[in-house]
């Protein structure tokens, strides 16, 4: 079997699956990649049997044939390689791949395609079409909230439900909360999307390295009970398998009402607690937050380090109180709300505070407060 393709489309495709690959895979397989090549098309696979992804190029084939490699032995030979012809010559007497470009030649070992696992992309539930732009943009918008406990399986990743002509997206991990709603949605009524599916966050990072490939197009969308299909352009395609547990009533960390609220803008604000943090716990980032007629008071102290404030003035007339927070967390919710001025929700100094902003009132974000 030859095969002839451009070196840079090669090393396009390698990376486009080779994140998938477990660094630590318990089957020796699972380290290579399924190349499959057939009438033109070349097939490039790879899984950790929980996120697969499958790349489609064009290339020249004398016949057709399988067989599976070191994925990232494969990565990094093509990211040292020129940019040019590429062919590719199997001898499956030897198992031996040859790689020839212009004058530089390598031969590699493969291993026979029948102990790579059966591998499916495609469910019998009518597709989801959704915006790539779209579907970045929640994810842009909400990963920054997945838990990274191991031990609560069902926070590590972002929760999707279609609710009315509504997909939520919302990312929890028990410090602080993201949610955006996608309005004027369609899903053909998908029965799994009804009734809400948790993608974890490997396959999360997938979806979005498959957006970033291919912005403002549409990508197909399957689901059943136990996995996302993704698709685009019929050449990039994804399938993910669901967290099986049941997703926590994110809905009683949102407070019915508040009877505090303070508007700021947001990179004054932004920029101050990014100064803060610089003297705060390494442990807790943690920053005091003292909220007084018209200004506010951002603290920090450091036990070998020193102390630090900041005061910004607003317009404020309520009750005095201190509150603390985790210097981390705020800046990650400030960084994805692009506006100018945001708004801070609150009860009192134990309650979860809400930060939203007018400009973009599909998101909702709430950090808990924070012993100091």
């Amino acid at each position: 079997m030859n095969i002839a393709i451009e070196t840079n489309l090669l090393k396009d495709g390698i990376n486009k699956i080779l994140t998938v690959i477990d660094k630590k895979a318990s089957r020796p397989i699972l380290s290579n990649c399924l190349v499959n090549a057939y009438d033109g098309i070349l097939e490039l696979i790879a899984t950790d049997l929980e996120v697969t992804a499958k790349v489609i190029l064009r290339a020249e084939t004398s016949s057709p044939g399988k067989f599976c490699i070191n994925t990232k032995n494969l990565s990094d030979i093509l990211r040292e390689l020129p940019d040019d012809l590429l062919n590719i010559e199997i001898d499956k007497e030897k198992n031996i791949l040859n790689l020839n470009c212009k004058k530089i030649k390598y031969s590699l070992l493969i291993t026979n395609s029948d102990d790579y696992p059966h591998l499916n992309f495609d469910s019998s539930e009518k597709p989801i079409n959704i915006n790539s732009n779209e579907l970045n943009k929640i994810i842009q918008k909400t990963s920054h909230a997945i838990s990274l406990d191991e031990t609560r399986a069902n926070l590590n990743g972002i929760y999707f439900q279609q609710l009315d002509n509504k997909l939520r997206a919302v990312a929890i991990d028990g410090h602080r909360l993201a949610l955006l709603d996608l309005v004027n949605f369609q899903s053909g009524n998908n029965s799994s999307l009804n009734d809400g599916v948790i993608i974890p966050k490997k396959g999360i990072a997938e979806l979005k390295k498959l957006c970033d490939s291919y912005p403002d197009k549409n990508i197909f969308l399957n689901l059943d009970e136990s996995y996302l299909y993704a698709a685009v352009n019929e050449e990039y395609f994804l399938s993910v398998r669901l967290i099986a547990r049941e997703y926590p009533k994110y809905q009683t960390v949102i407070p019915s009402k508040t009877s505090f609220n303070i508007n700021l803008e947001k990179s004054s604000f932004f920029n101050a607690v990014k100064r803060i943090r610089l003297l705060s716990n390494e442990k807790t980032n943690g920053i005091k937050v003292s909220i007084q007629t018209n200004q506010i008071t951002l603290s920090a102290d450091h036990p070998s380090l020193g102390h630090a404030t900041e005061i910004i003035p607003v317009d404020y007339s309520g009750t005095e109180m201190e509150i603390g927070f985790n210097a981390k967390y705020m800046l990650d919710i400030l960084n994805v709300l692009e506006v100018d001025e945001v708004i801070f929700e609150f009860n009192n100094e134990l309650s979860p505070v809400v930060v939203r902003s007018d400009e973009e009132k599909d998101f909702l974000g709430i950090i808990m407060p924070l012993k100091i």
